[in-house]
Order: structure tokens, then C-alpha cells, then sequence
């Protein structure tokens, strides 16, 4: 009970300053858009979003706790304990390091397992890039990142901390989702910034599954996944939703998933239909 009232706290500290900052850059994003006639928002796609992220806030309110407590007990059978090797700062910043080493592999395989892109695909959805398309969070996100971040308990990460670290993080990824921010100089390198992450939406042949970290981009460029914003990036996939509907979008590659399953004629046809690549197709 003490690892759950702590970290429910810590994280309402974390959410308090960081959501009026989003509500602020959406703001502000929107006030420019409008000055310079750019057309950055529709009103629609914006409550898309908010449809979306409402989704993910319910199953993630009702599997919070559980996937919490799973963390916690793994943590028990911790190969080291990394609060006891170093100092507070330096247990800090492994975690936000340990976090975005691991997303990046999570992230990774959503975009290339189908049953993973079927959860992910609605945060591909819209064809825009602003502030507001960081909402269109995957309804089940919290519950395929457990097989991957598990290993984080069990190597030795502290499941309170991590869990801060998490939201922090995520809080961070929204800053990617704008035409705003132009290029950051050598940040470039290091962080995953607007630039980088306009790629990673972008459905230009070049682009696709490209620049999959959140907060650093150097699992990119170490494991051959980076591209640079060259080419005006066209937003979204490779066969857009052309819908609003938030629960079309959620289902849509499911029904995919199943209709190409039931015409599958071989098992492993029948197999890849959940597990092979997005663009497979039996």
C-alpha cells in the first residue's frame, strides 16, 4: 500500500506541472496556426484525439493498479538492486535512459508485428501534425508494454521510480508532434525533437518505420533506424482511416487481422495474419 500512495502522488506531481505546459503549447500552437494562416488544426481531427486519449485513459485507469502491483512483485526477484549501486541523480537518469532504451524496441515492433500495429495504428491516424495528435494514444498501449518493460523489475530498476520516470517521458513525446519547431541544432543528435519526429509520422516511402525513440534518438542511429527530415513529410499511413470515428480506428486493423485470417488457406497463413508484417497479406 505505502509503493501505491507514493507513486500515485509522485505522478500527480509529475501530471500537475506538466499538463498545463501541453495545454499551453496546444494553446499557443493554435493562436500561431491562426496568426500565420497555416491550417495546422481541424476541429475534427482535434476531437479525434481527445476521443482517443479518453480510451486509453479508461483501460489505463482499470489495468493501472494490476500492472503496477505485477512490477512490483517481479521486483522482488531483481537480478541487482540499481538504488543501492548509485547515487539518487544517477539512479534517475539510468531509469529515464532504461526507459527509452526499452520503449524504443516496444515502439519498434508495434510498427512491424501486425497485431502490435493493429494497437499502435491509431497514433499513425491522422493526416495533421500538431500538439493535439500526441492524444491519439492506443486504447491496449498499456497492456502490450508489459511484456517489454518487466525486464526493467527484474533487472533492477525501482518500479516507483520508473513509473514517475514513465510519465515524465511520455510528457516529453508530445513536444515532437508540431510543424512549429523548426530543426534544434546539435540537439539533433542526441534528443528525439520535432524534426525527427515529424519523420517518424510521415508516410513517404523514405520515412516509414524510421526514428522510433521518444526522449533520445541515438537507439536510432545506433541501430539503423534514423532518417532526416529531408522531403516535405505527407502525415499519416500508407492507406489512411479517412474516419473520425475513435472506435473505427481502434478496430479498424483487427478487422483486417481477422478478414485476412479467414482467407488464409495454409497455418502459416493463418499465422502471420496476427504476427507477420503490417503490409503482409495472405
Amino acid at each position: 500500500m505505502i509503493y501505491i500512495s507514493i507513486e500515485i502522488m509522485t505522478e500527480l506531481d509529475v501530471y500537475a506541472y506538466g499538463v498545463p505546459i501541453v495545454l499551453l503549447l496546444i494553446t499557443a500552437e493554435v493562436i500561431y496556426s491562426s496568426v500565420k494562416g497555416l491550417n495546422f488544426y481541424k476541429l475534427r481531427d482535434t476531437f479525434t484525439g481527445l476521443g482517443l486519449l479518453s480510451g486509453n485513459f479508461l483501460i489505463g485507469l482499470l489495468t493501472k493498479s494490476s500492472i503496477f502491483l505485477i512490477y512490483v512483485y517481479l521486483y522482488q526477484f531483481r537480478l541487482i538492486t540499481v538504488n543501492d549501486l548509485l547515487p539518487l541523480w544517477a539512479v534517475w537518469l539510468a531509469t529515464f535512459v532504461m526507459i527509452d532504451f526499452v520503449y524504443y524496441w516496444y515502439h519498434r515492433f508495434s510498427h512491424r508485428v501486425r497485431f502490435m500495429w493493429a494497437v499502435h495504428m491509431n497514433h499513425h491516424s491522422s493526416e495533421e501534425m500538431n500538439f493535439t495528435v500526441s492524444l491519439r494514444q492506443a486504447w491496449f498501449g498499456p497492456i502490450t508494454k508489459v511484456p517489454f518493460f518487466i525486464f526493467m523489475p527484474l533487472v533492477g530498476f525501482d518500479p516507483i521510480i520508473t513509473a514517475v520516470a514513465g510519465v515524465a517521458s511520455t510528457l516529453w513525446g508530445v513536444i515532437g508532434h508540431t510543424q512549429w519547431i523548426r530543426r534544434l541544432g546539435i540537439l539533433e543528435y542526441i534528443l528525439v525533437t520535432p524534426s525527427s519526429h515529424r519523420v517518424h509520422h510521415g508516410s513517404n516511402e523514405c520515412y516509414i518505420d524510421r526514428n522510433y525513440g521518444n526522449l533520445l534518438i541515438i537507439w536510432d542511429r545506433l541501430f539503423g533506424t534514423f532518417a532526416e527530415e529531408i522531403e516535405p513529410v505527407k502525415f499519416g499511413i500508407r492507406d489512411n482511416v479517412k474516419t473520425y470515428n475513435p472506435i473505427k480506428i481502434t478496430f479498424m486493423f483487427w478487422g483486417q487481422m481477422i478478414s485476412d485470417f479467414k482467407v488464409s488457406t495454409t497455418a502459416k497463413e493463418k499465422f502471420l495474419s496476427f504476427f507477420g508484417r503490417p503490409e503482409w497479406k495472405p
